[in-house]
């Protein structure tokens, strides 16, 4: 028997289109012998819908018209599965609309990639592709995973935090006080380059502040290095054992890698989705040492297991060739078409890693389900009588 395979992707996230893509994409590149893959398209207001269609990648041209000849569903226990419901089902439907066996998020950004989705089927106790609810928080905010890497002797930029409420003329001040330009001013908690600028004086610094705080509560400005090479390298694996992929090398067109160099220029040079996203602006393999592969790869590694994270991550690396220092930049830990790339140069093609990412969250589920989570008490006891007035009556 087939095992069922739920992929849910999209969400509410600047990243959306983006997850569309790579979930569909992985979805084509998983073993239909293996697996009865249910695609479960997660819309912008985060319905969750199912059909015919949601596997269709040329549907999403109008995405109005896909949901309307889709199910709108939600996830419940039932008979020890976790099944899909209609929500307003037709007369004729049944209320069942399928059930899976194991979860797969393929999503991007805040609300799905950041722990939200990975609560919410934790909640469910059905095992789930990727990083936990908690390594996926710490490894979405850019802020608490330099400390927490900062903390373990990971290398990574000096940087400050500010809230959306504070005075401009404030946050201008520290970072002048604190750094030099150019700096570069990031929303905490997105991917794929939006939002992020450099600022080479004020006048840029205010306007990158201004459109940090359109994405997001919180941002980081941190010192840009002047002369950077930037190289991203792959992990596969658990909390037990991983291995690090092979390096990549970014190109770009102007300061940092854009949005447009990631997904649209990348993919108009390569065919787009049938590669990775990012294929026409990477050099595979990076144009680096040895000795700074394996520094890298072993940095990758320390950093995977300091933050827990387990199935593909991706992490990204910044070098400051004028001292070759190498730092850090930020963690991936859904990263786009899921690194696909970077394993196939290492031999591993896209469906054994699908598949051995599905291996590695059936292994953490079975762990969980050996753990204690309850035991007896009588601590509600001394509550039988209705009294809640907050006096410490009860004994356990």
């Amino acid at each position: 028997m087939k095992i069922k395979l739920g992929v849910f992707f999209g969400g509410k996230s600047v990243e959306h289109e983006v997850s569309i893509i790579t979930a569909l994409q992985a979805i084509e590149n998983m073993n239909k012998e293996k697996y009865e893959i249910i695609p479960i398209y997660i819309a912008k207001d985060n319905k969750m819908y199912c059909g015919e269609f949601i596997g269709d990648i040329k549907q999403y041209t109008n995405i109005e018209n896909l949901i309307k000849s889709s199910s709108q569903i939600t996830l419940a226990q039932k008979d020890n599965k976790v099944v899909l419901l209609r929500i307003n089902k037709k007369f004729y439907e049944n209320e069942i609309y399928d059930y899976i066996d194991i979860a797969f998020p393929i999503v991007h950004g805040t609300n799905v990639e950041d722990g939200t989705l990975q609560g919410y089927l934790k909640m469910f106790n059905i095992p789930y592709v990727g990083c936990d609810v908690i390594s996926s928080a710490v490894g979405m905010d850019k802020y608490v995973s330099k400390i927490l890497l900062k903390e373990n002797n990971i290398p990574v930029l000096d940087c400050k935090c500010f809230y959306k409420n504070e005075n401009l003329k404030d946050i201008i001040k520290k970072v002048e006080d604190n750094m030099e330009y150019p700096v570069i001013v990031k929303p905490i908690n997105l991917g794929s380059s939006i939002g992020i600028v450099v600022a080479k004086n004020r006048e840029e610094l205010e306007e990158a502040i201004d459109e940090a705080f359109t994405y997001a509560r919180k941002s980081l400005i941190e010192k840009a290095i002047k002369n950077l090479k930037e190289i991203n390298c792959s992990v596969l694996g658990d909390y037990e054992e991983c291995d690090a992929s092979e390096c990549e090398e970014l190109d770009k067109t102007s300061d940092i890698l854009s949005y447009e160099d990631k997904y649209i220029s990348g993919g108009k040079k390569t065919g787009g989705a049938k590669q990775s996203m990012n294929a026409g602006v990477l050099r595979l393999p990076a144009d680096i040492s040895d000795e700074l592969k394996n520094k890298i790869q072993d940095l990758a590694k320390r950093t995977f297991k300091i933050l827990g994270c387990t199935g593909v991550i991706r992490i990204d690396f910044l070098i400051d060739e004028d001292t070759n220092n190498i730092f850090v930049n930020e963690v991936n830990t859904i990263p786009g078409c899921l690194s696909f790339h970077l394993w196939r140069a290492a031999g591993i093609d896209y469906t054994k890693l699908l598949d051995k990412e599905i291996e590695l969250a059936l292994k953490r589920n079975r762990e969980e389900n050996n753990m204690v989570f309850s035991f007896d008490t009588n601590v509600l006891e001394g509550y039988a009588n209705g009294n809640l007035n907050g006096g410490k009556s009860a004994k356990i």
